[in-house]
């Protein structure tokens, strides 16, 4: 299962299509929608929210709710175009008053990708480089997580960190998984603790007050996966790789752990390697989950834990210095309308990639022309490593 989008961050819409999509699926348009309302929520969201009510329409692939086993085409609209539309027109002739975006902002594609295509305006970058993009994945990965409930597959995420503000876990790769869905979602930072959601509100005031903007950290979990996804063969056929890229593809992440990820390298083997244990009824199955559920680049059947981390979003109120690219002289970075902190919201575009790389994990492996075959296969495959395990 694969996707593509288009569009621009004020254009008239961002559209996705979604592509190897097996028959006999059933969508709910208001699951998509509920996803694209996660992402635009969260404490220290910008004005840009306030504007937009993100939509999901869906224009082919579905009749009567269930899918054809047909490309999907997936349509949200941007209410911010009406202000929009003569500075950003597909066509005709650029206005006489239009101010060009020549001050880049750093830490944004601002001026590499106006160096490298060779253009004179920032905007032709940043319109596209803009973390608005991140909408028509969420509302096309509706499909890979409609596509993974129906095989028992849950994607979930949490916020650990926002700038200095930390949620400290004992033991979060067995705790992780335990977290209510409903905790989650009551909190505006999106972390599952109280006293740590209090404490990143206010590192978000604060930054706010500086003019400042923060990043953080945050876990993906995924749970009900079936062993053996992926692959040991080659690099580009691990799943390790392909999660991590697909979670690196998102704007302002930069670093990916896997498990305990960094914390591993400080302790010895004994310390970090998950035992294994096996019972009539479960089969395998590991003591321990410091691997995060992968080993060898294929799933344990143990959950999936990722985290990630966002660095601060690169618009700022008090801007850094920057170069003009028409004077070349020294400027103040330009401004977009942006957020303080967006790290509750980037986690919930990290469960859009993790979706699609598992769905089309799920699907090579089990096939992918329509629902019951793919089922009936994932049925004969889990009792078969049952069986061959006792």
């Amino acid at each position: 299962m694969h996707y593509v989008t288009a569009g621009e961050s004020h254009g008239p819409c961002l559209t996705a299509i979604v592509s190897d999509v097996p028959a006999g699926l059933r969508v709910s348009e208001k699951d998509i929608d509920a996803d694209l309302q996660r992402r635009q929520s969260g404490y220290g969201r910008g004005g840009r929210q306030r504007i937009e009510s993100d939509h999901a329409r869906v224009l082919s692939g579905l009749r009567f709710g269930v899918t054809l086993g047909t490309p999907i085409s997936i349509q949200v609209v941007n209410a911010d175009w009406r202000n929009w539309q003569d500075r950003m027109a597909a066509f005709g002739s650029r206005p006489d008053d239009l101010v060009r975006e020549v001050t880049p902002r750093p830490g944004h594609a601002d001026l590499v990708g106006a160096l490298k295509n060779n253009t004179d305006d920032c905007r032709d970058v940043l319109e596209r480089a803009s973390a608005r993009e991140t909408a028509a994945r969420v509302a096309a990965a509706g499909i890979a997580r409609e596509f993974l409930a129906d095989l028992g597959v849950d994607i979930r995420s949490y916020v650990t960190r926002i700038g200095s503000a930390a949620y400290h876990e004992e033991n979060p790769m067995m705790q992780a998984p335990d977290y209510s869905p409903l905790d989650i979602e009551m909190s505006d930072v999106r972390c599952p603790d109280a006293a740590a959601s209090d404490a990143m509100r206010k590192a978000i005031d604060a930054a706010r007050d500086q003019g400042e903007s923060l990043g953080g950290t945050f876990r993906v979990v995924v749970t009900g996966l079936v062993e053996g996804l992926g692959d040991f063969d080659a690099g580009p056929n691990r799943l390790t790789g392909q999660l991590a890229s697909a979670v690196f593809s998102i704007p302002a992440i930069k670093g990916v752990e896997f498990g305990l990820g960094f914390a591993a390298a400080a302790r010895g083997g004994s310390e970090v390697h998950d035992p294994i244990t096996r019972t009539d009824k479960d089969g395998f199955s590991r003591a321990t989950n410091n691997a995060g559920g992968l080993e060898g680049g294929m799933s344990t059947g143990m959950p999936l834990i990722i985290t990630a981390a966002m660095k601060p979003i690169p618009t700022l109120a008090h801007p850094l210095a920057t170069i003009n690219m028409d004077t070349m002289e020294p400027a103040e970075a330009s401004r977009e309308r942006s957020d303080v902190c967006a790290v509750p919201a980037c986690a919930v575009v990290a469960e859009a990639e993790v979706a699609f790389v598992i769905a089309e994990a799920y699907m090579r492996k089990f096939g992918h022309d329509n629902m019951v075959d793919i089922k009936s296969a994932l049925q004969d495959y889990r009792l078969r490593i049952h069986t061959q395990s006792r």
